[in-house]
């Protein structure tokens, strides 16, 4: 496995891009290294432009439309609600969605309410986040 380096965040992204970014976004994937030993492999977050909450019955059935397109197998220790996303400015030509955990940092960093779902799984399809890569692609409706 590759050593894992934190790409540098230059910035956030105000509200008002935040929401110019989101246009036309349907959702973010993102996969990276699982940090929990002797679990799967790869760390899902899929982050849905929205924050109108989902039904309960809806969570698992998107969980697993998603599965079934990226050959996800073994989901495990599943999150899926409503969270504080925020948007930082990388290296890289995209910006890098962040769960926003911590209250604290939450009250110093611009961010939006969106739908994530988070959680550990394996799949053939990202064998770089196998390798130690994090990485995420915007789609667009």
């Amino acid at each position: 496995m590759q050593e894992m380096k934190p790409l540098n965040i230059h910035s956030y992204l105000p509200h008002n891009e935040i929401e110019k970014l989101l246009e036309g976004v349907e959702y973010i994937m993102m996969a990276s290294p699982s940090l929990i030993k002797d679990a799967h492999p790869i760390h899902f977050t899929i982050i849905l432009n929205t924050s109108d909450p989902i039904p309960e019955e809806i969570k698992p059935l998107i969980l697993e439309k998603f599965s079934q397109e990226h050959r996800i197998t073994a989901a495990s220790h599943i999150l899926s609600n409503l969270e504080r996303v925020a948007f930082a400015m990388t290296p890289q030509e995209t910006p890098m969605p962040r769960h926003l955990i911590d209250d604290a940092e939450a009250n110093t960093i611009p961010w939006k309410l969106l739908h994530i779902i988070d959680f550990l799984g394996d799949s053939d399809e990202f064998q770089e986040a196998k390798d130690g890569l994090s990485g995420w692609s915007y789609s667009y409706n």
